[in-house]
């Protein structure tokens, strides 16, 4: 009889295990139970932070650099993925993140995402042709303009005078100009990873769902939504296009407006994009289980995130998947509906976050014993009838 195929495909468990290390108490573990057995990692991620490092370790891929500017317009050294020759896939949050704006800076009135467009930039500059973009973290409420004014659009006051693409350059805007946009975006493939549907503006939209975090006051997310309305307003007008009604387009402070409306860019959920870049369907040929597992499974899980996206793909190839978590809240059991066979936590006894936090490798490769336990039982029930 030949070894169980095992595919471990963890998310990591923020600020305790990486999903390399998990594959690698999950190894240990099923060895335990099973003997011999044969298992493929992969790290993967939803989109969110740590989305290249993922993808660049899945697919062998490498860093590259880029000298941009950061979210307040001062020198940053960015990092993207290279994958293939022509593939390649950026984390705007690493020129444009929150994480770069020191706590007592932050505010999306003077906020850009012109660096992100500098990402983008030296992709082009270096050959790639597809590009994937996650547009999580941001630090910027300025709808992409900055983005867009490093690419070569050009937006203009009353005065016919060129801005500088910030937050509170919305409220000027009268004209945008883009015939300068850089001409290979014609032919370059352009993937938003964006698993929010926020409008650009209202109630829900970039402003008032976003703009606190990101150190706007409430006088503050008035002007910004009165920019953005006005900016909104220049978009319809000149392109027929209403951003409102674009899912999404309030994602990173307005910066899915730009890439959709400018750059031709196609909205996607981020783990499906990143089950694409990684080749996962074809990773599941001769795969007899599938672990994933994230910290935390509630009902978020079921909303783009990485269990729901490995659920679905394992069920679709008739592969039992099974997930193992840090924690069980509220909603856990949707994730049922999405190809997850079995959920099992590894916390074992009334603890403190913390307690389970200093002990996680002990805890998930006991939890891993447990799962593999009932799997080994599973099997030989089925093997007696």
């Amino acid at each position: 009889m030949s070894p169980l195929r095992f595919l471990f495909a963890s998310d990591s468990f923020k600020g305790s295990l990486t999903s390399g290390r998990a594959a690698e108490l999950l190894n240990r573990a099923a060895k335990d139970v099973f003997g011999k057995i044969e298992y493929t990692s992969l790290p993967v991620a939803d989109g969110g932070e740590g989305t290249v490092a993922a993808v660049i370790a899945a697919e062998g891929g490498e860093w590259m650099e880029a000298n941009v500017h950061g979210p307040l317009m001062e020198p940053v050294m960015a990092r993207y993925g290279r994958l293939d020759a022509s593939r390649a896939i950026i984390e705007m949050a690493a020129a444009s993140g929150l994480t770069l704006v020191p706590e007592v800076q932050r505010n999306p009135l003077l906020t850009s995402t012109y660096g992100t467009g500098e990402m983008i930039l030296d992709a082009l500059n270096r050959g790639f042709t597809d590009i994937s973009i996650a547009i999580g973290g941001s630090a910027t409420n300025d709808g992409g303009m900055g983005c867009a004014r490093a690419l070569g659009a050009r937006f203009l006051d009353s005065g016919g005078n060129e801005l500088e693409g910030r937050g509170q350059d919305l409220e000027k805007v009268i004209s945008i100009d883009v015939s300068h946009l850089d001409s290979r975006l014609a032919d370059a493939k352009i993937t938003v990873m964006c698993d929010v549907k926020n409008p650009l503006c209202g109630e829900n939209g970039a402003t008032y769902t976003y703009g606190k975090q990101k150190g706007a006051t409430p006088e503050m997310q008035e002007r910004l939504e009165a920019g953005m309305r006005n900016y909104r307003d220049v978009i319809r007008a000149a392109f027929g296009v209403d951003p409102d009604s674009i899912e999404g387009a309030g994602a990173a402070g307005g910066l899915g407006t730009a890439l959709r409306v400018f750059l031709g860019g196609e909205m996607k959920s981020g783990i499906e994009t990143v089950l694409d870049l990684i080749d996962f369907d074809a990773r599941l040929e001769g795969v007899d289980v599938v672990v994933t597992g994230e910290g935390r499974a509630d009902r978020q899980s079921v909303h783009g995130k990485v269990m729901q996206g490995i659920g679905t793909r394992a069920a679709k190839h008739g592969v039992v998947a099974v997930g193992l978590c840090g924690s069980l809240g509220e909603g856990a059991e949707l994730i049922y509906d999405y190809g997850i066979q079995s959920l099992m936590t590894t916390v074992n006894a009334p603890m403190t976050l913390e307690e389970a936090m200093a002990r996680t490798e002990e805890l998930y490769y006991a939890a891993a014993v447990r799962m593999f336990r009932l799997l080994n039982a599973g099997m030989a029930l089925g093997s007696a009838r």
